[in-house]
Formats: C-alpha cells, structure tokens, sequence
C-alpha cells in the first residue's frame, strides 16, 4: 500500500517560510511541498529549488496556485492582512490551512475565517509554535493536572530592549495591523490563555506608545532603521480582566530603555502555585510548610556522547499539524483560541486610540 503524504503549497516565501515552515516540514517525511508562491517569482523559485519535490511548480497568483495543483494543505505565511482572504480561499476550495500567526489582522477577519472553517469540513490550525517548546509541555501537564490550583493572576512577556524587525513590511501598520504588540505579543499572550485554558475575556485597557520609533542612532539588533518608514508602535501593553475575574498583563516590546527581556514566556500564579518561565521553568509553591523553588530539569542528557537534544518547537509543531490531517485528529492550536487572541489584540490598540477601557458584551 502506498505511504500516505500530504501535498502542501507554500504561499508567501519570505522570512517566516524560509525560517520555520519549509525546513520544519523537510523533517517530516509524509509532508511533501510540491508548489511555491510569491509575489517576488525568484523567491518562490529559490523555495522550490532547496525545498520543494523535483517537479515542485512556482506562482505569483495563490489563487492560480490552488486551482491548478492536487494539493492537500497549504501553509499561509504572508503579511497579517492578507491571511484572512488566503486561508478562506483555501478552505473554499477543500484544504487544510496552517496560518501563521496571529490569526488575522483584525477580529472580523479572524470571525471570517473561523466562519469558513466550520463551514469547510476541513483543519485550520496558526502557527503559534511556542506551546510546542519542552518548557511549555511541562507547564500545560501542570497546569492541566491542577498542580498550580485556580490560576487567577497571570503576566504574558514578550520585551525586547533594541529588536526591531526592519525588513519586509513589519514597519508597516496597513499591513501588519501593529507591532510588537501583533507580533510578538501574540506568542505571549496565546501561551498564558493555553496555560490557564481561559478564553472568555471581560474587559481590555490598553496602553500604546510610538516614543523611540524617530530616533535615527537605534542600537537595534538588526541595524538602525527608518524613521520614515515605522509606522507602528514601539511598545504596548493590556490589562486584560476574564469573565471569572483572572486578570492578565500583557507587555510587549520591540524598543525599550528596560533590562527585564523576556521574550514569548508567562508567569502564573495560581492558589496552590506558582510558575515562571523567566530563567528557565521554575514552579514554586508552599511544601511541608516552607517556601519551595522547583526547577525541572528538561535536558534529557547525562549519556555520553549524547548531548539530550529534543526536537525543536517549529518540528514538533509540523509533525503534529501532518499527523492531524492523515489521522483526521485536531491540531494543538485550534482556531476558536487563536481568534480570542487577536480579538484582544485588537481591543488593546482601540483602548489606547480611546482612552477608554474596551468591555465585551458577548
């Protein structure tokens, strides 16, 4: 009996696609990827050239893409605004989709394509690969097996201190909808909504400030960059408050004057425990009546010649995503989760615009 594979098309090519999708998907042997798009032709042939099956075709037109080839799921790794219209394209036309994060740029673009989806019969899952790191397993089992009680307090960290993206459009708020806060926020928070399985939020206040996104000599990471050309935030933060009263804080940033750097992690404090991702997993809790501090270790080495390397998350996350579509099972990262997040993204940004806080009536 022939092996099952899954046929895939990339659309978009770019850093995301180059960085995380198409060499994750090389390590699974049932994905095949057998046709490429991009707006830029020469990015789409340089993808099928390194990743794609020996008789992998290229476009510029997704849609032309999707009616020529016999494909199974495609891979939407474009900017934000664009994923809505793609993915319910693709769900039209019988496929799965994975879409990289966040689900959409906006709340009514991200209701639409859950529309589609339901409507679809098919799997829609988004690319939010942090849960799939050993720290993250570890936690969701505690979380999951009540060792950390009612978690009613959480912080969702994503802060950079001089790391501004300046290439493609991620300077770009027609595109992209924000910055940090859409970009990197979006990791953060989706890992402490999953963490304390919380996705009915009350109330949003948010904060969103643009002060260092003119100055010229950046220290940035990636060179300094264009003052003409940012058009976003440099930093933002929410304070979110849930239907059974958890509060949660939302900090991101691409640029701040801050030491505390913390990137896609939380920190949880529940009634029987606590945890944090801060300097590695530390859970602390009260036991035998003093104050403990407990550090798990997930390095799985102590063998000679063998340093415990795991699988990165961006594997983990293509091989469960191909295993959910040949086994007809649901992906970890469900769309009805994703879309809270951008919902809550969005209500963050219309609080700063208003001064007002944002309360949802449904």
């Amino acid at each position: 009996m022939a092996e099952k594979v899954v046929r895939i098309g990339i659309i978009g090519c770019g850093g995301i696609a180059n960085g995380k999708h198409m060499p994750a998907l090389t390590n699974v042997k049932e994905a095949q990827m057998v046709a490429f798009c991009d707006i830029i032709k020469e990015r789409a042939e340089k993808a099928a050239k390194e990743y794609g099956t020996p008789d992998a075709k290229v476009y510029t037109d997704y849609k032309e893409m999707i009616n020529t080839e016999k494909l199974d799921a495609v891979h939407v790794c474009t900017p934000n605004k664009s994923h809505a219209p793609i993915t319910i394209y693709a769900l039209e036309h019988d496929l799965h989709v994975m879409c990289e994060k966040p689900m959409a740029k906006t709340y009514e673009d991200a209701k639409a394509m859950l529309e589609a989806y339901k409507k679809s019969g098919k799997k829609l899952t988004i690319g939010y690969q942090n849960r799939f790191r050993d720290d993250s397993t570890y936690l969701k089992r505690a979380c999951d097996n009540g060792e950390l009680g009612e978690i009613y307090y959480a912080k969702a960290h994503a802060i950079r201190r001089r790391a501004v993206p300046t290439w493609g459009v991620f300077l770009n708020e027609e595109e992209q909808g924000g910055g940090p806060l859409i970009d990197i926020g979006t990791h953060a928070l989706d890992l402490t909504l999953w963490m304390m399985d919380n996705y009915k939020p009350k109330s949003v206040k948010g904060s969103v400030f643009k002060k260092l996104g003119d100055q010229t000599e950046t220290g940035n990471a990636w060179g300094d960059w264009d003052p003409k050309e940012y058009t976003v935030e440099d930093s933002a933060f929410g304070f979110i408050t849930m239907e059974n009263g958890a509060t949660i804080v939302l900090e991101s940033s691409w640029a701040l004057n801050t030491l505390d750097v913390k990137e896609a992690k939380c920190t949880l404090c529940g009634t029987l425990a606590g945890a944090d991702m801060n300097d590695g997993l530390t859970v602390n809790r009260v036991k035998y009546n003093k104050q403990t501090e407990e550090k798990p270790n997930l390095d799985a080495g102590g063998v000679a010649f063998y340093d415990g390397a795991t699988m990165q998350p961006q594997d983990v996350e293509a091989r469960q995503w191909i295993d959910a579509i040949l086994n007809d099972t649901m992906p970890t990262v469900l769309p009805e989760q994703a879309i809270v997040v951008t919902r809550i993204l969005e209500a963050i940004y219309e609080s700063a615009k208003t001064g007002k806080e944002v309360i949802f009536n449904d």
